[in-house]
């Protein structure tokens, strides 16, 4: 048996990273987040202002509030993927309650001063979401002994077998996880071999891939905000702090030979990912009339650093003349991979309102490029590549939102639309996002109660791995929201 057992408990650091374009897009794209009544609207408020969560679009929107107030929302995340897999279809159904905002604004006003009002705020708001679990399941005739023979074939058998696993690197590493679990076998038994060839009989292979996340990317808002005469102006200083997790665990059987080589397996990968970044905004709003109003924005790229560390382990079972042998190949190592830094796409913003006796539309158009996202350092050779995908791949977006409100007395009707163009040039990677919103509110005065629900839907078709095995499964995303806060005016 060829085996080497290990029981080495490290912290080692690699010299290769093992992140890619959707590991980009995952903290480059944000959800509509916020108050409920800011949901209930589609987020539709850079020319509107006055909720706390409008400075998400455009700073100025804080000093369009008349009075000093506090407010905090807890929403419920119901979340459920639909996944399509060589014709077979699962569900994986999510739900956890969050308080994902809190946050309060302080208006300073002085008909005496040119500058006649002026408003600081301080938002926190969990910006994207991360809780999410998919399971794919299906036929194929791809093994994913694939993936390690993408990574082993032109490495000497001799450095899969002399180095320790700590020191091979990532790609060094999934192949030596392949080879000491039997998944491949090399072509010759001599050190400088570099040739494998995988150990499963051509056929059909039942796979299931099981994706568990958790985690979340808050955003704290410091807001500045001024008035002179018709025209608002405001400023935003905006830091992040990220916090993933992902388990992933890839299952294969196959029943074309059950007298020798591979019966089965399980792959297992755990990334933990946290890191923090910074970003800024600016906008102004004016009033055309004491009905239309008009807003634009701007906001710079988020510069993240992030670390990364990642575990993995594999199981197989091996037939040799019908005996089987069961194979487990964990280290007990976790790789800490050096710090890199990530820069997302900026966004300019476009908006208008109109505010009548009763009520109110508002209409929001942004725009953001997200070729342009890049990790860095840019001269990392392992970089280059994924930036060049990133630039080849990835497209500029159009986002439109629509909202309304309608007040009978102290009570307000609300409705809203969102729409994202896919980042991805042919669509399909990861889809066009639809958003439906409405919801409600209640005046008791200096107190107020705003209840949103929120409909969201979008299509991907991502890889389970990034190299070697990037077959994928059609995923049907569909989230509905319950958000509910409360609004203290002090």
């Amino acid at each position: 048996m060829k085996l080497i057992k290990l029981s080495l408990l490290a912290i080692l650091c690699s010299n290769v990273y093992a992140q890619d374009m959707f590991d980009a897009l995952r903290y480059g794209q944000e959800n509509l987040t916020g108050t409920a009544r800011f949901r209930a609207m589609g987020g539709a408020f850079g020319a509107l202002g006055g909720d706390i969560s409008s400075i998400n679009v455009n700073p100025a929107g804080s000093v369009v509030a008349n009075n000093n107030q506090m407010t905090f929302s807890i929403t419920n995340f119901g979340n459920r993927n639909n996944s399509t897999y060589f014709g077979n279809r699962e569900s994986e159904r999510d739900n956890q309650f969050d308080i994902n905002q809190i946050g309060a604004l302080f208006v300073f006003r002085d008909d005496s001063k040119k500058m006649n009002k002026f408003a600081i705020g301080l938002n926190y708001e969990n910006s994207n979401h991360f809780n999410n679990t998919i399971f794919s399941a299906g036929t194929s005739t791809n093994p994913f002994a694939n993936y390690f023979l993408h990574f082993a074939n032109g490495i000497p058998l001799g450095q899969l077998t002399g180095t320790s696993y700590g020191n091979l690197g990532f790609a060094g590493q999934q192949a030596f996880l392949g080879y000491e679990s039997y998944v491949i076998n090399p072509a010759t038994n001599d050190p400088s071999n570099t040739q494998y060839f995988a150990n499963v009989s051509p056929g059909n292979f039942y796979q299931e891939n099981f994706i568990q996340n958790v985690g979340y990317n808050g955003k704290l808002t410091l807001n500045f905000a001024g008035q002179v005469d018709r025209l608002q102006f405001g400023a935003n200083l905006n830091a992040y702090f990220s916090d993933f997790n992902r388990t992933q665990i890839f299952y294969e059987e196959n029943s074309n030979n059950t007298l020798n080589g591979l019966q089965r397996m399980q792959f297992t990968n755990n990334l933990y990912t946290y890191g923090s970044g910074f970003s800024a905004q600016l906008g102004t709003i004016y009033r055309v009339t004491d009905a239309l109003r008009i807003g634009a924005s701007y906001e710079s790229p988020t510069w993240f650093r992030f670390n990364d560390e990642l575990s993995q382990g594999i199981s197989t079972v091996d037939s040799e003349n019908g005996q089987d042998f069961t194979n487990t190949v964990n280290p007990n190592i976790i790789n800490i991979y050096p710090t890199y830094r990530l820069r997302t796409p900026s966004r300019v913003t476009g908006s208008a309102a109109y505010v009548f006796k009763n009520g109110l539309i508002s209409f929001d158009y942004s725009y953001r490029d997200f070729s342009n996202m890049r990790y860095r350092p840019e001269s990392d050779p392992f970089f280059r590549p994924i930036n060049a995908q990133m630039s080849n791949e990835l497209t500029g977006t159009n986002e439109f939102r629509v909202g309304t409100e309608y007040k009978i007395k102290a009570l307000s009707l609300r409705a809203g639309f969102r729409h994202e163009d896919s980042p991805f040039r042919n669509g399909r990677s990861i889809g066009a996002l639809t958003n439906y919103n409405a919801g409600l509110g209640y005046n008791f005065g200096s107190t107020k109660a705003d209840l949103a629900y929120g409909y969201f839907k979008r299509n991907s078709n991502t890889p389970f791995f990034s190299e070697g095995f990037t077959q994928s499964a059609n995923i049907d995303q569909i989230q509905h929201n319950i958000t509910l806060s409360l609004l203290f005016e002090l």
